[in-house]
């Protein structure tokens, strides 16, 4: 059966178009806190690792809810030409830089930090240096 003439519209699942539309949180009206402190890391060093394994490091200058990072005097470690897997320590300069969130894997601060041996392989599965 066709309904010629008829103005009612199916109005599907809410009507609000889009997907889920509004804000939700259960009706409360504060703020959720944000899990990272990246607050403590401005006008520092950082290290920072993003999907698709590029490391840069360079002056936290900013970010914003969506770990959108402004760095600046950023260099990027460039990778083994033997090894794309490999991160070697030698940089290349890229001033002042934008890292969208979204390809953001790990912010680090650059001092304090070192690279320790896997604890997961076993004894016979040493990675090569």
């Amino acid at each position: 059966m066709s309904s010629v003439g008829n103005d009612v519209k199916p109005t599907g699942r809410g009507g609000g178009g889009g997907r889920g539309g509004g804000r939700g949180g259960g009706g409360s009206s504060s703020k959720k806190e944000s899990i990272l402190e990246l607050a403590k890391l401005v006008d520092s060093n950082v290290r920072v690792k993003c999907l698709g394994g590029r490391e840069l490091r360079g002056t936290l200058r900013g970010y914003d809810e969506l770990v959108n990072l402004v760095l600046d005097d950023c260099e990027e470690f460039l990778r083994d030409p033997e090894d794309p897997e490999r991160i070697t320590n030698q940089t290349r300069r890229l001033g002042l830089v934008v890292i969208r969130g979204t390809q953001v894997s790990l912010v680090s601060p650059d001092e304090g930090t070192e690279e320790i041996a896997n604890p997961f392989l076993g004894a016979g599965e040493e990675e090569e240096e």
